[in-house]
């Protein structure tokens, strides 16, 4: 591949929540978005994690377990911190592979340190696929 794809062309407006919203907060976000994940920001948009349906679910089975009120816990103790991003300049292929290498299936872009897009699985094809049919 000669020509180089840049994350930017293709990347989308994440969805998001707040960081300080309950679990089922954004449990409510994820089926309303139809996602299995959304980005997690802090007040000036810089992410802070990513929280998945998984994250969810164990969180809202853990309390029933331990007699808490299902969903009350705060996103921010339930979310993964440590999170791999991009930059919005980087190379569609490299960043795929790099998905691949870590099982992500998406991907948040960040430019000067805050949250500018997110780039998954699906954009990536379609980048791949404008590039065949170019």
């Amino acid at each position: 591949m000669s020509k180089s794809i840049k994350v930017r062309e293709y990347m989308r407006k994440p969805v998001s929540v707040q960081q300080d919203v309950t679990v089922s907060e954004a449990a409510q976000v994820i089926l309303k978005s139809k996602l299995s994940g959304v980005v997690v920001v802090d007040d000036d948009q810089h992410l802070v994690g990513m929280l998945s349906e998984l994250d969810c679910l164990k969180a809202i089975v853990s309390a029933v377990y331990n007699g808490n009120t299902p969903g009350a816990e705060i996103v921010q103790h339930v979310m993964t911190k440590d999170v791999e991003v991009n930059h919005p300049d980087e190379d569609i292929i490299t960043v795929a592979a790099t998905m691949l290498d870590h099982k992500h299936r998406r991907r948040p872009i960040v430019e000067n340190g805050k949250l500018v897009g997110q780039i998954t699985c699906r954009q990536l094809l379609r980048a791949i696929k404008d590039f065949g049919d170019a």
